[in-house]
């Protein structure tokens, strides 16, 4: 259980320690700076420990905000101070320095005087910690606050108007409104988050986990698509209908964390890779419904599913290049800055981008009404027009400012290109023998590679481009990716290797090797997607040997040529499936054991563009 250190006693009236205790802590009183030094040696160092002045006025989410969220290890607003296991060293040294500083207590000639000397040193202990903490240098998170009041009056009056300001704001209407995202797309602000937050609140108070609805949503996803891939038209509208529930319950799960702040490191790789798996799993229930029908659309599905893969490696890929890059301006930005503050634009501008409410919207009312075929017709068009729009902004974006990237930038942008062994030995022997083409060496390695293999389909012209692409890709990496496009370089990749998968199982003609191309892409994709959330944990890239493991994006698109010159049809697809089930195992099993391990980063991203 934390706990809680009072420095002083609360005055009459006081809701201090009733509202520590409702947050779960366990309340202790320190009379002195030298009782609060020795009341915090005395809590285990697994536990969040907090000093509380005892003369505190304000909202309990205040408290809440500053006091329980498990993603800082150190925290303060006015009038607190808290740290968790990771922070609880530099806060016992900035105690005992304060508590040295002063003596103890203040001197004083007599008993009354000692006392009120002890209280003067008392008074103002936390909020002169946290300034200790400072000084040292120590990350201190001060949640935003808006509304909420937390203060530390120092007279009657004071405390009157502080308690008045109290009341004037509701309390629980600031902790839901806070629970939902600041920024979100149309559909999911108008049509969803007006309810969504009741029933994260429902959950709340019942004692379910941000994890446990997280696990639900999925669960409904994949009824969904079991129920899609039915073929019937009451399996499609069941699948429309679960479809557009499991994306409430995806909704409530970040609002009941936010509500309720229960931040976890499972619950982060959950919600970051969840979405994905239901959004896929969804594209294959109606490429089996269609199936069914007689209809095969498993090359839309799967075609769907590179167009939205690649839309996500541009957006991860633009935005790590430019986390840090100093002088990051440029007239397009000023532009996009100037229409975000135009109400109506605001709106357009997050509809035409097609976020993950809109499409799941958009799919749920097709697959209901129409076919599978026109679901996956309108799905492309739509994000094709979504990705060219977001690409050409961001194109024009870079080449109009002046950044200077950062060796972080680069090091992420390299650690999403995802080269294996291949790549690697031919960039070491080229490294500084080659220009810096980064973007058009990924481009042309691309085209070549997906040219022949939608035009020739399986044989040696492909296994040919394939070869030449390993090349080409590691010219693209041979050095530091810190140009204005270099941003470019994964997405180009990302593409190349999808879309030659694609095209080679398609011109295969072998039944059944559609699908399992759906399940390698699947599989590589959720690798990329592993890879981004944990640059964004800042805990680096998967480790190399995983990255060699499974070949690099150059080895496999080369592999997969190479299978589909030499095995027959069925062969291939035999193939596909067992390389499929291969690369899923290695990469599951790896990024299982770092999301549970103790050392994995809680990734919470409140502006995903899903």
């Amino acid at each position: 259980m934390p706990t809680a250190i009072l420095t002083g006693q609360p005055v009459p009236g006081s809701s201090i320690e009733p509202d520590l205790r409702s947050l779960g802590f366990d309340v202790r009183v320190a009379g002195d700076a030298a009782d609060a030094e020795t009341l915090l040696a005395a809590v285990p160092g697994d536990q969040r420990v907090a000093v509380v002045d005892a003369r505190f006025v304000g909202h309990r989410h205040a408290l809440r905000l500053g006091l329980t969220d498990p993603r800082f290890p150190l925290a303060a607003l006015p009038g607190a101070v808290t740290a968790q296991p990771a922070g609880r060293q530099a806060l016992t040294r900035a105690v005992a320095r304060e508590n040295s500083a002063n003596g103890g207590t203040a001197p004083g000639g007599d008993t009354a005087s000692a006392e009120s000397g002890a209280q003067d040193v008392v008074d103002g202990l936390a909020d002169r910690i946290a300034t200790a903490l400072d000084a040292d240098g120590a990350d201190v998170h001060r949640p935003e606050l808006g509304s909420l009041v937390a203060a530390v009056p120092a007279d009657p009056q004071a405390r009157n108007e502080a308690r008045q300001a109290v009341s004037a704001v509701d309390d629980e209407a600031v902790r839901l409104k806070s629970a939902v995202k600041a920024r979100d797309g149309f559909f999911t602000t108008h049509f969803i988050s007006p309810y969504s937050r009741y029933i994260a609140r429902w959950c709340a108070r019942r004692g379910l986990t941000p994890n446990q609805v997280t696990t639900a949503s999925l669960l409904t996803a994949l009824i969904a698509a079991g129920c899609a891939a039915t073929g019937t038209r009451g399996g499609f509208v069941a699948a429309g209908v679960l479809l557009i529930a499991s994306f409430v319950l995806d909704c409530t799960d970040g609002q009941l964390a936010r509500y309720s702040l229960q931040y976890s490191t499972l619950g982060a790789w959950l919600d970051a890779t969840f979405d994905r798996a239901k959004e896929y799993a969804y594209y294959a229930g109606l490429a089996l419904g269609a199936a069914r029908g007689g209809d095969d659309v498993w090359a839309l599905a799967l075609g769907a599913m590179i167009l939205q893969t690649c839309r996500h490696v541009v957006d991860f890929s633009f935005n790590e290049a430019n986390h840090d890059a100093t002088a990051n301006t440029s007239p397009t930005a000023a532009l996009s800055d100037k229409l975000d503050s135009v109400g109506w634009t605001v709106w357009v501008r997050r509809m035409i981008v097609l976020p993950i409410g809109e499409r799941w919207a958009m799919i749920a009312v097709l697959t209901a009404a129409t076919t599978p075929r026109i679901t996956f017709y309108a799905l492309l068009v739509g994000c094709a027009f979504a990705a060219a729009y977001t690409t050409a902004g961001r194109v024009l974006r870079s080449l109009t400012r002046r950044a200077q990237r950062t060796d972080r930038a680069a090091r992420a942008l390299a650690d999403l290109t995802d080269v294996g062994p291949l790549a690697e030995a031919v960039a070491r022997a080229a490294r500084g023998k080659v220009p810096h083409l980064a973007p058009l060496s990924a481009a042309l390695g691309a085209a070549a590679v997906v040219t022949a293999a939608g035009l020739t389909g399986p044989g040696w012209w492909t296994v040919l481009a394939a070869a030449v692409y390993v090349p080409l890709s590691a010219a693209a990496v041979a050095r530091p990716l810190t140009g204005a496009l270099d941003w470019l370089v994964p997405p180009f990749f990302r593409a190349a290797e999808y879309l030659a998968v694609l095209f080679l199982a398609a011109r295969s003609d072998a039944d059944g090797a559609l699908p399992a191309a759906f399940g390698l892409v699947a599989a590589v994709a959720y690798h990329h997607y592993d890879t981004v959330y944990r640059i964004r944990g800042n805990a680096g890239a998967p480790p190399a040997w995983l990255v060699r493991a499974v070949g690099g994006q150059e080895g496999r698109t080369l592999l997969v040529a190479v299978l589909a010159a030499l095995l027959t049809a069925g062969q291939f697809t035999v193939a596909l499936t067992v390389l499929a089930v291969a690369v899923a195992l290695v990469v599951l099993v790896e990024s299982i054991r770092f999301w549970v391990s103790a050392g994995a980063p809680a990734v919470h991203d409140e502006g995903e563009p899903a």
